[in-house]
């Protein structure tokens, strides 16, 4: 089949590395498959310009909002994929709650990341029960083996001898929902106190004013520092060498970072959200915390049990293992792909 897939292709955000796994899930089935940035897209119509140029017989959306309100009315089966910021945010405003909902008529079946999701997209849509399946992120990660670290460390501008250091990063888009200034304050006192632990932020600059907002309060805050975006094998690199993975973020549908954490086996500190809760269960594979106070707690308490760090690395590891096997998610794909394909007969 030809198919269309429209998702938020920010370089270097997870939105961007779900939707290109997924794109080679659907091609390994013999899929011709054209992705698209739906930020492109200005309305349906410019969509249908596209389905009859590129001969597009089905069509695949991750976001419910942003991608999947473009797909309506062509006369084409799709499929919808809630990325998190459609459940979490979007549906709290009226109209976008109406399109959502008008789009979930139409579509043919719709993935959530977790039991979670579904159930609120559910109690938001009642209508779509019965076409909303449960399929959570395939993880895979490739860290590139010539990585540098001290020149990462040195480039970072982190004069710290690296046997004698913790790196606790995060990762993410800079825009307000990621909140990555969440822990600055508290961090950068504690790096006063314990001049051996860091904070590094890593992302692209999505939101302009915000990032300008990031920058100002990293330059001012001691033991914060903010890095540019990098490639993926590159970034696995990073997460594999530092000492702790941070998720500080308002709103998640499923971390990608998080999950590519535990399976590099690196421990995670991460807000408590449902998104998050989701995946990371307390004191088992991570720790989630609720304020700054309680991550610095949390982060003295990971430096200083080696054996908490074991268990919760082992434990997250096999999480991963079992629950996010990359080859279920391909063949959950294949197999809902088969769905649209299956209208096209009748």
């Amino acid at each position: 089949m030809r198919l269309l897939f429209l998702a938020v292709l920010r370089p270097h955000t997870g939105n961007a590395v779900t939707a290109e796994r997924l794109r080679d899930h659907l091609e390994a089935a013999g899929h011709m498959c054209v992705l698209r940035d739906a930020f492109d897209f200005e309305s349906p119509s410019d969509i249908a310009n596209l389905i009859t140029a590129e001969n597009l017989e089905a069509a695949l959306a991750l976001h419910l909002y942003r991608g999947g309100r473009l797909l309506q009315g062509h006369g084409i089966p799709f499929g919808v994929i809630f990325g998190g910021t459609d459940l979490n945010e979007d549906a709290n405003h009226k109209e976008k709650n109406e399109v959502m909902g008008r789009v979930l008529e139409e579509a043919r079946f719709a993935v959530a990341f977790t039991e979670a999701m579904k159930d609120t997209a559910q109690v938001q849509w009642p209508h779509a029960k019965g076409k909303i399946f449960v399929q959570s992120q395939g993880i895979a990660t490739i860290p590139n083996a010539n990585f540098n670290w001290n020149t990462f460390l040195q480039q970072s501008e982190i004069d710290q001898n690296p046997d004698n250091l913790y790196v606790f990063l995060i990762i993410c888009g800079l825009r307000p929902v990621k909140d990555p200034l969440y822990l600055v304050d508290a961090f950068s006192e504690w790096h006063q106190e314990e001049p051996s632990v860091y904070m590094v932020i890593v992302g692209p600059e999505v939101d302009p004013v915000f990032t300008r907002e990031v920058k100002d309060r990293v330059r001012r805050a001691a033991g914060v520092r903010l890095v540019r975006e990098m490639c993926q094998e590159d970034l696995h690199a990073v997460v594999k060498s530092c000492f702790a993975l941070v998720n500080s973020s308002v709103s998640e549908g499923m971390s990608a970072a998080i999950l590519e954490a535990m399976d590099l086996e690196v421990p995670v500190l991460a807000r408590n959200i449902p998104g998050n809760s989701a995946v990371v269960e307390h004191g088992v594979t991570g720790l989630l915390f609720s304020n700054p106070q309680e991550f610095i707690q949390l982060a003295k308490r990971l430096l200083s049990d080696p054996a908490l760090e074991k268990e919760i690395v082992t434990n997250g590891r096999e999480y991963v293992r079992t629950h996010h096997s990359w080859q279920v998610e391909r063949d959950t794909y294949q197999r809902l792909i088969r769905k649209l394909e299956a209208s096209l007969e009748d």
